[in-house]
């Protein structure tokens, strides 16, 4: 059974957001998508300053089993990206929804988040 945070958004690629009260958005991969892909050994993500749209790939994980795309929840620009996965991409198995984030976001527009999945929602679209 996957970690699935209430208190979280979530797409069905399997990303996480968090969003603050000043409209920036915290993302990551989910508990569920770390678990699947298996042991992960490299991350690439995009560079600060670039504008991202919602569902665009922003960068890859790449494990023993595969290489997968990991794509924005909204549209936003990174503001900053988790440069401790540079050294320890196992970080992201190990606490995908804290140490294993992945970027950062001003989103475009906040009110988006709205849309997204709740935890209940996605729990059911990983069954």
């Amino acid at each position: 059974m996957s970690n699935v945070p209430s208190g979280l958004k979530y797409v069905k690629s399997h990303e996480w957001l968090q969003v603050a009260a000043d409209g920036t958005a915290t993302v990551g991969i989910t508990d569920y998508a770390q678990n699947s892909l298996g042991d992960i050994t490299f991350v690439q993500l995009p560079k600060v300053g670039a504008a991202l749209k919602a569902g665009e790939t922003f960068g890859v994980v790449e494990s023993v089993k595969a290489a997968s795309d990991v794509y924005s929840p909204l549209a936003g620009t990174v503001l900053e990206v988790n440069k401790a996965l540079d050294a320890n991409p196992e970080k992201v198995n190990s606490a995908p929804y804290t140490d294993g984030w992945m970027l950062k976001l001003k989103l475009a527009n906040p009110a988006d988040a709205a849309g997204l999945l709740s935890a209940a929602d996605y729990s059911a679209v990983i069954g």
